[in-house]
């Protein structure tokens, strides 16, 4: 299919109307030999809530961003490159169908598709694309990944003091190393994760132990500390907060009784 649509000019016309729908906002997206394998609505775990994403799979990366008029207008663009992706197929909960992760080096989370067929289709897609990649790279596939997000209503107290609930004077924080949520006290210290962040991230009291515990083995060792990777546009490391205060500040573009998880609509298309 790569090799079809590469140097097309559809090819050139699906990738510049995505550019379009992103606006100045978004990075340019056209690049020789880059091709848009497939498009769709995916609802995504937030920390607040499960909210609709477009995304775009291309050969190389994988982009999505918010919606704010459908297959028209588009914001907060995240770009992730598909040779540092790895996914899991989760099971279905009482909210959430067809389910699976989309794990990465610096961000990790979890989408669910309308049907079982469509999580199908993405799945393999995602699949083919990433061994094309690591096959022309030489590279191994990803084996460090970072956490996903607990979402806020997961819990209504800190998950690792056990004690302390939230409220709305009392904050939820998320631990960036191990992804639950804590309260402000059991989260003062911060770390610096190269391969995270270039900046000290947030971090529960236990996470700090055992990264400073880490550390200090390197040192004694006389390893070389993990190296910054080169930043990737639209790339961040968080993996929950994903433009939910930029979502909450504006009014729902989607009715409040539309389904994203009914069998009879499908969200996506692959092209050919």
């Amino acid at each position: 299919m790569v090799d079809h649509l590469a140097n097309t000019e559809i090819n050139s016309q699906r990738i510049a109307a995505v550019e379009n729908c992103f606006g100045a906002s978004g990075q340019p997206l056209a690049v020789p030999g880059r091709v848009l394998l497939g498009e769709g609505i995916l609802t995504k775990e937030c920390r607040k809530k499960p909210k609709p994403r477009i995304f775009f799979l291309f050969n190389d990366i994988l982009v999505y961003g918010s919606i704010v008029i459908n297959k028209r207008k588009y914001n907060s663009q995240h770009i992730i490159p598909l040779e540092d992706v790895t996914l899991e197929t989760l099971p279905d909960t009482l909210q959430m169908k067809n389910r699976w992760m989309i794990k990465t080096s610096k961000k990790s989370f979890v989408v669910s598709a309308a049907s079982l067929t469509e999580r199908k289709e993405w799945i393999s897609h995602l699949e083919e694309c990433i061994r094309h990649l690591l096959t022309k790279t030489g590279r191994q596939p990803s084996t460090e990944h970072a956490a996903p997000w607990i979402p806020d209503k997961a819990t209504d107290i800190c998950m690792r003091c056990t004690q302390t609930k939230f409220s709305t004077l009392t904050r939820r924080h998320h631990c960036r190393k191990c992804g639950f949520v804590v309260c402000a006290d059991c989260s003062r210290q911060r770390f610096l994760m190269p391969r995270l962040s270039p900046k000290p991230l947030r971090v529960c009291n236990l996470c700090y132990r055992q990264l400073l515990a880490e550390k200090k083995k390197e040192e004694a060792e006389g390893r070389q500390p993990e190296p910054i990777r080169s930043a990737v546009p639209g790339y961040e490391p968080s993996s929950g907060d994903d433009s939910d205060k930029s979502d909450d500040d504006k009014a729902d573009q989607w009715p409040a009784d539309t389904e994203f998880y009914t069998s009879e609509v499908s969200w996506s298309s692959f092209h050919s």
